[in-house]
């Protein structure tokens, strides 16, 4: 890269730029972009990924921070008219405003240090999403994955889970990135549910029960509830009261949350 094309990468906005030839071609495999779709990708960066789905697509929207990458990509797609570039953040983007009609596929390499803020962000936009495929610290993609009793499982598996299926596609290295980052990455493929998996009466109670629950996920769930349910409430709902909050699954989080609900109504 000559030094009139370099960007120095700037820790505020997390920025470790992929430059992996074979590794992007694997990416825009797994995303499989279909000429009458409507791409987004949350931060381009330099366009790695960018300029392998710029033709692929009917519309594409770029969602760039970074105002000098943003004049960066204006140049490198002046020709492409349906390509739209947006200098906003991503954490405050109504992501269904872009939408026409047809749903959404999002992509990009998120920002490690906003990933979990974001991923909340995006789900609240699900309703015009047809699937996600994103770019993420390892670590943050095993807990998205994981079941109940694996030591990774917690708030963010229960939560993304109740809006998606997950699915871990490809490990990426670090020597895959500009500058190296000091963890290993992964690529995650997100498909929200038509349906969702367990029913959730109140989502407000569910959201609140589930964090409450993994502030104190070493205690019971007796103790770990008790501001919400009392041993009997979560007895009841055909829980063990005894057990820890990472020992019982999604279905279980639902019923505790529309006892919760219950209880919350009656009062």
């Amino acid at each position: 890269m000559s030094p009139t094309n370099y960007h120095k990468p700037r820790k505020r906005f997390g920025q470790n730029f992929l430059h992996d030839e074979h590794v992007i071609q694997q990416i825009v495999a797994a995303i499989a972009p279909q000429s009458q779709q409507t791409l987004v990708e949350i931060g381009p960066g330099q366009g790695a990924i960018t300029r392998l789905l710029a033709d692929a697509c009917a519309e594409l929207h770029l969602l760039e921070i970074d105002r000098d990458l943003v004049a960066r990509l204006q140049t490198l797609f002046a020709n492409n008219t349906h390509v739209h570039i947006h200098n906003v953040d991503a954490l405050r983007f109504d992501f269904c405003s872009l939408t026409s009609g047809s749903t959404l596929r999002l992509l990009g390499n998120l920002p490690y240090n906003i990933s979990t803020p974001l991923l909340f962000h995006i789900m609240e936009n699900i309703d015009c999403i047809e699937d996600m495929h994103f770019m993420l610290q390892k670590e943050v993609v095993e807990r998205m994955a994981a079941g109940p009793g694996n030591k990774d499982y917690g708030r963010l598996s229960i939560m993304i889970q109740y809006y998606c299926q997950v699915e871990s596609v490809l490990d990426v290295g670090p020597e895959s990135f500009s500058p190296a980052p000091k963890v290993d990455s992964s690529i995650v493929r997100l498909v929200p549910h038509r349906v969702k998996p367990v029913q959730v009466d109140d989502f407000h109670s569910f959201s609140k029960l589930v964090a409450q629950a993994f502030t104190m996920r070493r205690k019971t769930l007796r103790n770990a509830l008790k501001d919400l349910l009392s041993a009997e409430q979560i007895s009841a709902c055909d829980v063990d009261p005894q057990l820890r909050p990472d020992a019982i699954d999604l279905d279980a989080y639902a019923r505790l949350a529309n006892c919760c609900s219950i209880s919350e109504n009656s009062d």
